[in-house]
């Protein structure tokens, strides 16, 4: 199986060495980082980086890397086994081998970050109370323009009360060029319109954030089999001051909409 699984990072720091991962320089705009492979050579949107985030490699995968089968995952994050609070030399024991994920792509279509819950919001109120409900407006009207075959898809989503996070997938090539035609084409297509309404104060990662939400109303929309597994972080999460942002969110809004 040719399989290569992106690592998208900005930084130097700590990358598996297992040939299935491809570690890249996401936003590079001049020295690559150690081990890593720049966004910014062949067909790329890397200068986009800082409204686009992980997105600038996987457009660069998408257009310019040759494989059977294409994930993404993060410096910090990685697909992994199960893990509760461990060191970090022990967590990154943890994280997939290849044989791990051709166990999984058996019998699955596509490999997916466990989903994240949310009990008091759904997947449309969490993202107005953490962004901008103005986003997803627009999304949806350009979903009725340009693909009105997933409009069922995106408002089912939309009312969930759960959403698989942070862009990460395994899945085949071929699923991918599917898949970053049409969400390429609905974020250029966003993008411009806020260009031609003279709106320059496109938020630091707003389309990593929206495209979030359309992996998985393309993924409802297809109905793939899905596979999840559990995401090794890296890096400590504070999840109080994460709780009480969501609860400032929730009672009062975010009056800077990113």
């Amino acid at each position: 199986m040719n399989l290569k699984i992106l690592v998208a990072t900005h930084k130097e720091y700590w990358l598996p060495t297992e040939e299935v991962y491809l570690p890249i320089h996401v936003g590079c705009k001049e020295r690559v980082h150690s081990g890593c492979i720049g966004d910014n050579t062949g067909d790329n949107i890397s200068a986009k980086n800082a409204n686009y985030c992980e997105l600038t490699g996987l457009y660069w995968a998408w257009k310019n890397l040759d494989c059977d089968y294409m994930g993404l995952c993060h410096y910090r994050r990685y697909f992994g086994h199960k893990n509760y609070f461990e060191g970090t030399e022990k967590l990154k024991q943890k994280i997939f081998q290849r044989s791990d994920y051709e166990k999984l792509l058996q019998n699955n279509d596509i490999i997916l970050p466990v989903q994240r819950r949310y009990y008091i919001e759904t997947v449309r109120s969490q993202y107005e109370h953490a962004h901008s409900a103005r986003d997803l407006e627009e999304i949806e009207n350009i979903i009725s323009l340009r693909s009105p075959e997933y409009l069922r898809s995106f408002r089912a989503v939309m009312n969930r009360r759960r959403l698989h996070l942070w862009n990460m997938f395994v899945m085949k090539k071929s699923m991918v060029d599917s898949y970053c035609k049409w969400l390429f084409d609905i974020l250029f297509t966003y993008e411009n319109w806020m260009d031609d309404n003279g709106l320059s104060d496109k938020k630091w990662r707003l389309f990593g954030f929206i495209s979030e939400r359309l992996l998985d109303i393309w993924i409802f929309d297809k109905g793939f089999k899905v596979a999840e597994a559990d995401v090794v972080m890296l890096e400590n999460v504070n999840w109080i001051k994460k709780g009480s942002d969501f609860l400032r969110r929730k009672l009062f809004g975010n009056p800077k909409g990113n």
